[in-house]
């Protein structure tokens, strides 16, 4: 089987239509490239569209019920940015706009902030520990993945205040040491 090249798209149905899209637009700084009552495609780069939204509320009418997340389906997203001054100038820029992760989290071989749009739907922005895929293997294979494969929460402010002040990346990447962070399993908004 070939491997994938790159990310191509997701595509998500909401009851939010317009909060998403808002949101999208100010995470992802991305722009609509097509959008009517039911349907709009977002992209962030020269891909035609990375994020696609379909209107549940002008497709159907709502239940009495508020929408909630299933309990099966998609988890969560990642990304992953190039470098870790990339992934903490992001958190900064977001913090700033009042969007904050709900799990920052080093599990080892990823450092990773874990945020949720206003559906709920969970999206993880990473940074890689290791240089090559080889490292990140062995570290998962080694005695302290095994210990604690989840990893040890973080706290995204003073990580950025180290980076800010000239810390080197190498110590920043480090995973602390610490109890597991438990996995936040809610599914609600």
């Amino acid at each position: 089987m070939a491997s994938p090249t790159k990310f191509a798209h997701v595509v998500y149905r909401t009851r939010r239509f317009d909060e998403m899209i808002d949101w999208y637009e100010r995470v992802f700084e991305a722009q609509v490239r097509y959008r009517d009552p039911v349907l709009a495609f977002l992209t962030y780069d020269d891909e035609h569209h990375r994020f696609a939204f379909v209107n549940l509320a002008a497709l159907k009418p709502a239940s009495a019920e508020p929408a909630a997340r299933a309990e099966v389906g998609v988890d969560h997203v990642a990304y992953t940015y190039a470098t870790l001054g990339d992934l903490l100038e992001t958190y900064s820029r977001l913090k700033q706009r009042g969007i904050v992760p709900y799990w920052p989290v080093h599990h080892g071989p990823t450092l990773s902030f874990y945020y949720k749009d206003p559906d709920g739907n969970r999206l993880e922005f990473q940074v890689d520990r290791f240089q090559t895929a080889e490292e990140a293997t062995a570290y998962m294979l080694g005695e302290a993945f095994a210990a604690n494969p989840i990893g040890v929460k973080i706290d995204p402010d003073a990580l950025l205040k180290h980076y800010r002040s000239g810390a080197p990346v190498e110590a920043l990447l480090a995973r602390p040491d610490g109890p597991p962070s438990p996995i936040p399993l809610e599914h609600g908004v």
